[in-house]
């Protein structure tokens, strides 16, 4: 992946907590930085792929939805009366 130069302000004793934080992982800070940013980047978008889940099973239609689907899959299963577990 091509990189690109960025310069930010943070404050200087954020900036002394992320060195020591990539010291104890044996990172540089520039790597620390990218890896923490990734997976800042990827739990966003996480929590956008189970924000729009949890809307769509919110709705009534898709609940009843699921209880006739697992009565009619139900019907397919096999009985076991005498099998001791």
């Amino acid at each position: 992946m091509p990189l690109r130069k960025t310069a930010i302000a943070i404050p200087e004793d954020l900036l002394a907590a992320v060195d020591r934080a990539a010291s104890t992982r044996n990172e540089s800070r520039n790597r620390f930085v990218t890896r923490v940013l990734v997976e800042a980047v990827r739990a966003q978008s996480d929590a956008e792929v189970t924000r729009r889940l949890n809307e769509l099973f919110a709705s009534e239609e898709a609940a009843e939805e699921q209880v006739r689907e697992a009565a009619e899959l139900d019907h397919l299963g096999s009985d076991w009366p005498d099998e001791r577990w």
